[in-house]
């Protein structure tokens, strides 16, 4: 009975397998018989997502901080997770894991240009104009990499999640945060939970495949502008097939190998590459512009969430990277609780939500300051390159004006291609978690997804930088179901918390209290 048990709990989920595929196959097959019409139609359905949900997206991520907050710092903050006492990794293993998530969209490219974008036009919530308030244009990059951002991505949902599948024992699924409001039905050929697990790896899909066709044209370029490498389709294409071989190497050998290896070497090679930056670079405008724009995102820290002025420009900026974590959320939500065993609510949600974002804006800063700076100084040296070339274009500007130009431009490129690598492999995984519902997937069908979204990309390639852009808006898209998938743990998340803290003995005192009373 347990071996068959074990085997039901294991198996592929066909159905959600096929239709996602299938979502996906159709997707592309459009878009090569007529990407036009696929960009208008994704286009005109974006507009709509941030019409109709950019408010809800707004108020979701600061409530979801927020509540997560009260809970880290409350008596509950000590309950342990995942039916493990102690932690399996170490903290700086733990928290480069969990790192690379997010930071791995960002990387270079975004905080090269992000920055750059809001000095050269200044935010409407901060009056407009052009290269006008450098520590305005920080904080707006800050908001939408830091601290709301992060804690989307793995603080309440991954308490839901792991009690479900470690306390309860039910599959590691996004379906799983449902289970506390529709009990152990949402497992049971439920069509609702199949949506929530569709529409997750949808949304995981085109999110990937953005970021992963969009940083294999950009390192194409960085060949291009360093070594005079043709900056060709073919070239691009070649890019892509590398990374989704490290990818498809990293995911076979599973978390405690590939990738926790891959992780440590990005993170480690960052600092490095932020240290010595920080060093040769503008030191002391770095780190101006990262507690400047640190207290500045602090002071205006509601006022910037909750802003509901320029529909045009909140639409291309906030909502944008808003529904994209959104999208991302519950496949990092599956990965982050296989990797956050033995850890307490408030260490994980301190690690999410405060230590993440801190590493994150300060490598904003150091790669955001370094063109700021250099623009400051010779306007026209970032903001020509910039507006002619894009975000590749920026970054190499950047590195031709530090000392040993071409080493540092080399250094950028690498660690590009650890994060792409490291993206991939990471969502190749959870995606595999999520079709067998098992926190240890079949080594083929990692490898599988991770073939499939370097394929994916590969054809889009061939259609055309638009269709990549049209990709990445299509997460917004997706997004909407996925949001309405984040809601309940606002207030479910709390409710386990409590129920924990019984379990594990740390607030039974004053339960029996509270029952004797009445």
């Amino acid at each position: 009975m347990e071996s068959e048990s074990k085997k039901k709990k294991n198996r592929l989920d066909w159905p959600v397998f096929i239709i996602s595929g299938s979502f996906l196959i159709i997707f592309i097959v459009l878009s090569l018989i007529s990407n036009e019409r696929v960009g208008e139609t994704v286009n005109t359905l974006f507009a709509y997502s941030s019409d109709l949900f950019g408010a809800y997206w707004q108020l979701l991520l600061l409530g979801n901080f927020l509540v997560g907050l009260g809970l880290a710092v409350s008596k509950y903050g000590k309950v342990r997770l995942g039916n493990q006492t102690e932690p399996k990794y170490n903290y700086f293993r733990w928290v480069a894991m969990i790192l690379v998530t997010l930071l791995a969209s960002g990387g270079v490219f975004w905080a090269a240009s992000e920055p750059m974008y809001h000095y050269m036009d200044t935010p409407p919530l901060f009056g407009g104009g052009e290269f006008n308030n450098p520590q305005a244009a920080f904080a707006q990059a800050f908001l939408h990499w830091g601290f709301t951002a992060w804690a989307i991505l793995g603080t309440l949902a991954v308490i839901v999640m792991m009690y479900v599948h470690y306390s309860k024992g039910y599959p590691l699924k996004p379906r799983g945060l449902l289970f506390p409001l529709f009990g152990e039905k949402i497992y049971h050929k439920n069509a609702l939970g199949s949506a929530a697990d569709i529409f997750s790896i949808i949304a995981t899909v085109a999110g990937t495949l953005g970021p992963l066709g969009f940083l294999g044209l950009q390192i194409s370029y960085g060949l291009n502008h360093m070594f005079g490498v043709p900056n060709t389709l073919t070239v691009s294409i070649l890019v892509v097939f590398a990374l989704v071989l490290i990818a498809a190497v990293s995911a076979a050998t599973g978390v405690d190998r590939g990738i926790l290896t891959l992780s440590r070497y990005n993170v480690g090679f960052t600092i490095f590459l932020a240290v010595v930056v920080l060093i040769i670079g503008p030191t002391m405008f770095i780190i101006d512009a990262f507690v400047g724009g640190t207290g500045f995102h602090i002071q205006n820290f509601f006022t910037m969430s909750m802003y509901r002025g320029d529909e045009g420009w909140l639409s291309f900026w906030t909502i944008f990277f808003w529904g994209w974590f959104i999208g991302y959320a519950p496949m990092l939500i599956v990965f982050i609780s296989r990797i956050s065993r033995g850890r307490t609510i408030r260490e994980l949600i301190i690690a999410v939500s405060i230590v993440a974002p801190i590493v994150n804006n300060f490598w904003f800063s150091v790669v955001g300051g370094t063109g700021v700076h250099f623009e400051m100084q010779n306007p026209g040296s970032v903001s020509n390159a910039l507006n002619e070339g894009g975000m590749p274009a920026a970054v190499m500007a950047i590195t031709d004006q530090l000392p040993m130009g071409t080493v540092m431009g080399l250094g950028f490129l690498l660690v590009s291609i650890i994060f792409v690598a490291t993206t991939t492999d990471t969502m190749s995984y959870t995606v595999a978690a999520t079709l067998t519902g098992n926190d240890h997937p079949k080594r083929w069908l990692r490898v599988f997804w991770a073939l499939i979204f370097g394929a994916t990309t590969m054809v889009i390639l061939t259609i055309g930088e638009d269709s990549i852009a049209s990709i990445q808006n299509s997460i917004v898209i997706t997004a909407v179901p996925v949001s309405l998938l984040l809601l309940p743990p606002l207030w479910t998340a709390p409710r386990i918390a409590k129920r924990m803290a019984l379990e594990q003995g740390l607030i039974w005192q004053r339960e029996i209290h509270k029952k004797m009373d009445k």
